[in-house]
């Protein structure tokens, strides 16, 4: 029989310590980043000597980093919008769906989440490379969809496998057409599902650094390979600052997520 956490005894305060130590060394990196971004110094130097914000307004009158930022941002909509509708109706299709071959269809559309990053880089360059698509904002969408797909099929699947179909035939049974029934009972229901593959797609694309490096061109360059190209001519604190700004982001992105399911299961 597994011992519960409250039978521990001892062994509890071990498994905090640890934990702890751990989250310490997760975090500290991240809190000096922003510490490096308030730094009076010419270089990312720690301590710094005093703070400013002199590395923020430098950041903000970029217009190279400015026009990163809405490249990323450009980008992580219109990823977002393909990528949860293609999940949605895959999502259907996994669950709902009885047809042959559908396990090895549901790994297929899994497979960029465990291929390693570079190898997906490296075959969409050389196949974009061939279409004309290498350098575009086309190629950057699609490029950023086929990685941020199964990340938008999951917690939608999850979603929809959880949703009682009786619900569903009862509003059909009541004079609903089976497409009426599924925009207003289904839909609604699995909102949480749909909110979740949004954001995971958001953040995928928003924080894509390796496949952005093959697909970037001089003139179209999300904000992660601006970074890239930045720390390989100068350690500024200008790098600390864009770093910092997509820790905020992200962890204003998973807040949000946090908050939508907190409102779902209320």
């Amino acid at each position: 029989m597994l011992l519960t956490y409250a039978r521990l005894g001892a062994l509890r305060w071990v498994l905090l310590t640890i934990l702890s130590l751990v989250a310490i060394f997760l975090i500290l990196p991240v809190l000096f980043m922003v510490a490096l971004s308030f730094g009076s110094s010419q270089w990312l130097a720690f301590p710094p000597p005093s703070l400013t914000l002199h590395w923020y307004r430098a950041f903000f009158e970029d217009p190279r980093w400015l026009a990163s930022i809405w490249t990323s941002t450009k980008i992580g909509i219109l990823v977002t919008i393909l990528s949860t509708s293609l999940g949605l109706m895959a999502s259907f299709a996994l669950v709902r769906g009885r047809f042959r071959g559908r396990e090895f269809l549901r790994a297929a559309f899994l497979t960029p989440m465990i291929l390693p990053v570079v190898i997906v880089a490296v075959a969409v360059y050389a196949f974009f490379l061939r279409l004309g698509l290498s350098g575009t904002l086309t190629g950057f969408v699609i490029a950023h969809t086929v990685l941020a797909l199964p990340f938008a099929i999951i917690p939608i699947s999850n979603a929809l496998a959880a949703f009682d179909t009786a619900i569903e035939d009862a509003a059909i049974v009541c004079g609903a057409s089976p497409w009426e029934a599924r925009l207003r009972i289904t839909l609604p229901s699995i909102r949480s599902g749909l909110y979740a593959a949004m954001i995971f797609s958001f953040l995928i694309s928003w924080d894509e650094v390796v496949v952005a490096i093959f697909m970037a061109s001089p003139t179209l360059q999300t904000l992660p390979v601006r970074m890239w190209t930045s720390l390989r001519q100068d350690l500024s604190p200008v790098i600390a600052v864009a770093s910092s700004l997509l820790i905020f982001f992200t962890l204003a992105m998973m807040l949000l997520a946090a908050f939508l399911r907190r409102t779902k299961t209320q």
